[in-house]
């Protein structure tokens, strides 16, 4: 798929968004960082490739996400080097060459500065920090592409540049923007400016607990279910879901102390607004992947359109399969996705992006699209998605890709788990086989790993993830 927003989508859009910018004073702060921005134009140098996810709340309560750091691997390429608080699984990087195709590149251990997510931070020290100089300083160009575009991303790339005096663009929207993008209140906004606030469900935010409370006691009188959320968590982590007739049984004093558990579970500190919303009851979450480049540098591509995996009452997300929805929502979708991608991309967001939504109602029939929420950043569906369009000519085949996790893979080798899936396992060297792994470093700890299971029908990719890969592993 490679579908691009139009000249007049881009027009509009740009001017749905300016009175937000203008608000929240992008044009001067972007100008603190652009020494360090990308022009879009293609880099030869080496490209450091930093997952730092420290930025992003919560995220300690995903099993082995420390490890998660590694997957920037399958972003870098020949010349690169890619960097983590832990060593690469025994083996990985031989089947990543071998296996996968993938050309060479160079792993770089960081020292954990303070708490293990902090690898920016991590990358300007010791060994690590004089590794990355030496090599930008004899390569005389270099350039990071980092897992979201924070400020501690934007901050090495100065100290580097400072140091080697070699200029360090960055493949990410400078911080300003990224949190507009990531940022689920601002993101609203933006929705609601290019599209109108029909494409959002009903939103409300606050910033006491009385307040939350009112909107909640208000919200569960229309809709089934209600839901709390903070602004800048990922995979649901930041959600609370209430059950509108429980509420309603409730005192004031009552709801205010779901509030509170809610507030304190998630650490709130006072100076953040909590959002307050409809829950709205379906089964279908689709997300839309998009690349962002630099206006000058053409408009929004948007990559593909995919059915998230969602588990539990929060809907935590484990994975993705492309969408198998109607062609008539697929269109609905993608239409609405570069549209708010052209508004980012006029507030000056460059990269990888994702927007997540609710399909409300029948797709098969009458339907409405809800934006829920903006990734600005790589994730759980771009990843696989990117690494296929690597290794795969032509359109990407059916596949599911998510995380396998099971107690009884804890303590194994990936090597054996590569064994027993025998020629099933995909290699290049032959163009043959269905299962690609990768994120394999909370293996050993906690029995996780990520696979692509491909398929020559939808059906068949499913059913290999979920039924024949179990089995091959004796599960």
């Amino acid at each position: 798929m490679d579908l691009r927003a139009s000249a007049a989508v881009r027009k509009k859009a740009s001017a749905a968004v300016r009175p937000l910018a203008e608000r929240l004073e992008l044009e001067s702060g972007l100008r603190e960082f652009e020494a360090e921005r990308w022009d879009g134009r293609p880099i030869r140098s080496p490209v450091l490739h930093v997952d730092d996810f420290s930025a992003i709340p919560f995220l300690v309560d995903i099993t082995g996400v420390e490890e998660y750091q590694h997957r920037s691997r399958l972003r870098a390429g020949a010349g690169d080097l890619y960097v983590a608080v832990t060593e690469p699984t025994a083996g990985y990087e031989e089947y990543c060459c071998e296996r996968l195709g993938l050309e060479p590149v160079e792993f770089l251990r960081a020292e954990p500065r303070g708490k293990p997510m902090y690898l920016a931070g991590a990358c300007g020290e010791g060994e690590t920090w004089k590794h990355i100089t030496d090599t930008a300083r004899q390569s005389g160009q270099f350039a990071i592409h980092p897992f979201m575009g924070i400020e501690e991303v934007w901050e090495l790339a100065r100290r580097i540049a400072e140091v080697t005096q070699v200029p360090v663009p960055v493949f990410a929207p400078p911080p300003p923007v990224t949190w507009v993008a990531n940022d689920k209140a601002l993101f609203s906004e933006v929705v609601e400016l290019v599209l109108g606030s029909e494409w959002l469900v009903e939103t409300h935010s606050a910033d006491s607990v009385s307040r939350l409370g009112q909107i909640l006691s208000d919200l569960s009188g229309r809709h089934s279910r209600v839901a709390l959320k903070r602004l800048r968590c990922a995979s649901a982590m930041g959600n609370s879901v209430f059950e509108s007739a429980e509420l309603r049984q409730l005192s004031p004093p009552g709801v205010e102390a779901e509030v509170q558990a809610f507030l304190q579970r998630t650490e709130w500190q006072g100076n953040e607004t909590v959002l307050a919303v409809a829950w709205e009851d379906t089964d279908h979450s689709p997300s839309t992947q998009l690349w962002i480049p630099p206006p000058e540098q053409g408009a929004p591509r948007l990559d593909g359109i995919y059915e998230q995996i969602l588990q539990g009452r929060r809907r935590v997300f484990v994975g993705s399969r492309p969408s198998m929805l109607p062609e008539r929502v697929n269109r609905g979708l993608a239409a609405a996705s570069l549209a708010v991608a052209s508004g980012l991309q006029a507030m000056g967001y460059v990269g990888r992006c994702s927007f997540d939504f609710l399909v409300v109602g029948d797709p098969e029939a009458d339907f409405e699209l809800h934006f829920t929420e903006c990734n600005g950043r790589w994730g759980g569906t771009s990843t696989p998605m990117s690494l296929l369009d690597r290794l795969l000519t032509g359109p990407r085949p059916p596949y599911r890709a998510r995380d396998f996790v099971h107690p009884d893979l804890v303590g194994a080798s990936f090597a054996e788990l590569l064994d027993r899936v025998g020629e099933r396992a995909w290699d290049s060297r032959t163009g043959r086989g269905q299962f690609l792994f990768y994120n394999t470093g909370p293996l050993h700890g906690f029995g996780k790993l990520d696979v692509i299971a491909l398929g020559s029908t939808q059906v068949e990719a499913d059913a290999a993830l979920e039924e024949e890969l179990p089995r091959l592993w004796g599960l």
